[in-house]
């Protein structure tokens, strides 16, 4: 009698362990989705228009949408480039996806894409 309660009990102890572990796995897997969308975002492209291209000083004025990796509403502003070769490639008017970073302090054009 003893070693059946004793397996009776086992057999709890197992089968509640097993469903304790399988929720611990559940939630890691949700918060690396949770993780993987952060990146997205922050990888993701915002949609612009070109107002002004001064090569001269390396910046852009742009007319976009929101900056979701920036916390920003849409508005018409002033960028940096990472690489002024990007600026050969435009003119007034252009409609353009593009990746907007703070970087050392100023807000730089990292990627861009002509639509």
């Amino acid at each position: 009698m003893k070693n059946a309660i004793a397996s009776i009990v086992m057999g709890c102890a197992v089968a509640l362990s097993a469903t304790a572990y399988a929720a611990g796995d559940t939630s890691n897997t949700d918060m690396a989705s949770s993780a993987q969308q952060g990146a997205d975002a922050n990888n993701s492209m915002s949609h612009g228009e070109v107002k002004k291209v001064d090569t001269a000083a390396g910046k852009l004025t742009i007319k976009h949408g929101p900056l979701v990796n920036l916390d920003m509403e849409a508005m018409t502003m002033v960028f940096k480039v990472k690489d002024p070769a990007m600026l050969s490639q435009l003119k007034v008017g252009d409609k353009i996806d593009f990746v907007a970073e703070e970087v050392n302090g100023a807000l730089t054009v990292t990627k861009l894409q002509k639509q």
